[in-house]
């Protein structure tokens, strides 16, 4: 159980490229591997990384941020670097690290944005797990969609990645915090609602600000991650066997 524990505390080198770049016709768009800076949490010493792992604790992965490029198609004009969501997430907005993000991680916080897109209008939580939602609801307050998100399925949502389309009050952190959860993430944290969250150490706490303009966006940066090498036993190197995950940029409307 201790080497399990490990593998999943452990950053895997990943041999992605810094830089990448995607041509569509005669429109040129940049990518920039995302790397934050954090202390270590055994020796505290900074270490500059970027994803932790992929989808599995022996599978290298990236994730890139649109760096450069504004791609038009069909008179929709897709956003301009530096406005992404999940893929713009700086070390201020980490505001619990615990250690660094797991592609898993983000994958979560990406998918429950592409849900909440479409319940702006409500205080509303969606909880995921690997990608998939285990209870997604809206209430009249916050802490009632939390609360009518995690009865959804409790027992999947153990362990899960929770965003929520408000900023955290008191109320709803003092319920999550009876729950184990991987990720926090919120558009802002109330006073008093850090200290109650971070009584878990190991929970990444996460303000995503740009949730407040969620309607506006469809998925947005890119992910590459190696073959699962328990499968395919040939060193991890970014080739036609690698899985790509290409997102698109927030849309904004002409009319």
């Amino acid at each position: 159980m201790s080497e399990l524990k490990k593998m999943y505390r452990t950053i895997v080198e990943d041999p992605f490229p810094s830089d990448m770049t995607i041509t569509f016709g005669d429109q040129t768009l940049t990518y920039r591997k995302k790397t934050w800076k954090i202390p270590d949490a055994s020796t505290g010493k900074v270490v500059e990384k970027g994803l932790r792992y992929g989808e599995n604790p022996d599978q290298p992965a990236a994730l890139y941020e649109l760096a450069g490029g504004n791609l038009v198609l069909a008179g929709c004009e897709f956003i301009t670097p530096g406005n992404g969501l999940v893929s713009s997430i700086t070390e201020e907005d980490m505001i619990q690290v615990g250690k660094h993000p797991g592609k898993t991680n983000l994958t979560d916080m990406d998918n429950a944005l592409n849900i909440l897109k479409f319940m702006m209008n409500t205080p509303a939580a969606a909880i995921m797990k690997h990608n998939n939602p285990c209870g997604v609801a809206c209430g009249d307050s916050l802490v009632d969609a939390y609360d009518r998100a995690n009865m959804a399925d409790r027992i999947a949502a153990f362990g899960g990645c929770l965003v929520v389309n408000r900023p955290m009050d008191k109320d709803t952190a003092e319920l999550v915090s009876e729950n184990y959860l991987e990720v926090v993430a919120a558009p802002d944290f109330e006073d008093g609602v850090v200290g109650i969250l971070a009584k878990r150490k190991n929970l990444r706490i996460v303000r995503i600000s740009t949730i407040n303009e969620l309607q506006k966006y469809i998925p947005a940066g890119g992910r590459v991650q190696g073959t699962d090498r328990r499968r395919d036993h040939s060193p991890a190197v970014p080739d036609q066997q690698d899985t790509l995950e290409r997102g698109f940029p927030a849309r904004k409307n002409h009319s």
